[in-house]
């Protein structure tokens, strides 16, 4: 039985790594589609898009990615920060309440901001009666349906990406090479600047393509803001235009955006080294902030908590309240029955399917397994609107 155990396992491996490559094969198959429709001949509609939309839609996206990018990594970073190596009153609190923005989709805080922030809504309503104001041309008020307002949407409920990564990245750092630096003389704000957060720079990374690949990948509140971005451009080409080869040709080209990304991420820490720390959290020494420190801290924590997840939620329960007739007509609970089973569904899956990859992997850490595991990773470039 002993002699035969090296063939089992040695089977049992080549069986992970081929339901990994099945796994992977599946996944990868609307990518390669994509990929394929570079060579075929899309006719005159690409001298059209260049002509009249084309351009539009390259800067808008790298202007997207560049707001979502720096807010998401300043909001996710010295969030995970404070409420990881910090104590103020209610850090515990918000380790987690700063993560519920991400149940919230873009779009949904698009229409909610929208509703509440124009003219009859309830902010400017408010405005007008506290300051005797009669129309519109009494005041100057942001006009959210804008470039800048999907920036900020999509920053409210991206920035967990980073946040949720940092912290991890954060924890898992020598603590005692931060005391080292405290003991050098550098102050809270230097050790955190000079040794904690190149440290964690891995996990930040990651985070922020995360964040940066659903940026790019939305469709809804770019499209009900009327901001045109390669995704609102592959759904105006297909169904608008009518050219489905074009269109893919476009998600395509929003596929190089990530791409590169990964690439050169990659590439600038292709010889760095990172090291992990042993020390349970509960012997982590945090910096006890008091007086004006503990409320800057703490409200560096509730304003995104605030935006991205409480005032939305307030505003729809009041909805809800003041609409509970209507609200529960139109076949409301067959609707919430079918999403909730269909978020259901798919996280099962998702965790299957995860678990079978990361442990075919540390089964068998070979190139093979690896590049099918890389592979099935980068589901998550695919733009929706190539895949609908």
């Amino acid at each position: 039985m002993n002699k035969l155990k090296p063939i089992i396992n040695y089977l049992s491996s080549r069986g992970w790594v081929a339901i990994v490559i099945m796994i992977a094969s599946l996944i990868a198959t609307p990518i390669l589609f994509v990929i394929s429709s570079i060579f075929v001949d899309a006719g005159t509609i690409w001298k059209h898009l260049a002509e009249t939309v084309l351009s539009g839609y390259i800067l808008n996206s790298l202007l997207l990615m560049f707001g979502v990018g720096i807010g998401v990594l300043i909001i996710g970073v010295v969030t995970a920060w404070l409420v990881t190596l910090c104590r103020f009153w209610g850090c515990d609190w918000f380790e987690w309440l700063l993560l519920l923005p991400l149940s919230a989709p873009a779009y949904l805080l698009a229409y909610t901001y929208t509703n509440m922030l124009e003219y009859y809504g309830p902010v400017q309503t408010i405005l007008r009666s506290w300051f005797g104001w009669q129309n519109v041309n009494d005041y100057w008020f942001p006009n959210i349906r804008s470039l800048w307002g999907a920036i900020v949407m999509l920053i409210l409920v991206l920035y967990p990406y980073v946040y949720l990564l940092a912290i991890t990245a954060f924890l898992e750092q020598s603590f005692s090479t931060l005391e080292a630096s405290l003991s050098l003389g550098c102050s809270p704000w230097q050790s955190f600047l000079k040794v904690a957060l190149p440290l964690a720079r891995p996990g930040i990374m990651a985070g922020l393509a995360l964040a940066l690949m659903e940026a790019l990948n939305d469709f809804g509140t770019v499209q009900y803001f009327g901001v045109n971005t390669f995704t609102t451009g592959i759904y105006d080409t297909w169904f608008g235009l009518g050219e489905r080869t074009a269109a893919a040709q476009l998600a395509a080209f929003l596929m190089l955006f990530i791409f590169t990304l990964i690439i050169l991420e990659l590439w600038s820490r292709r010889q760095a080294r990172y090291y992990q720390n042993s020390i349970p959290q509960s012997h982590i020494n945090r910096y006890q902030l008091t007086s004006w420190r503990a409320l800057l801290a703490w409200l560096i924590c509730f304003i995104p908590f605030f935006g991205g997840f409480l005032a939305p939620s307030i505003y729809l329960v009041d909805l809800v309240i003041n609409n509970a007739k209507t609200a529960f007509q139109n076949n409301f609970f067959t609707l919430a029955s079918h999403s909730l089973k269909v978020s259901v569904i798919t996280a099962i899956a998702a965790l299957i399917l995860s678990l079978i990859m990361a442990y075919g992997k540390r089964l068998q850490n070979s190139f093979l397994m690896n590049g099918s595991v890389r592979i099935a990773a980068l589901g998550s470039v695919k733009p929706e609107g190539a895949i609908r």
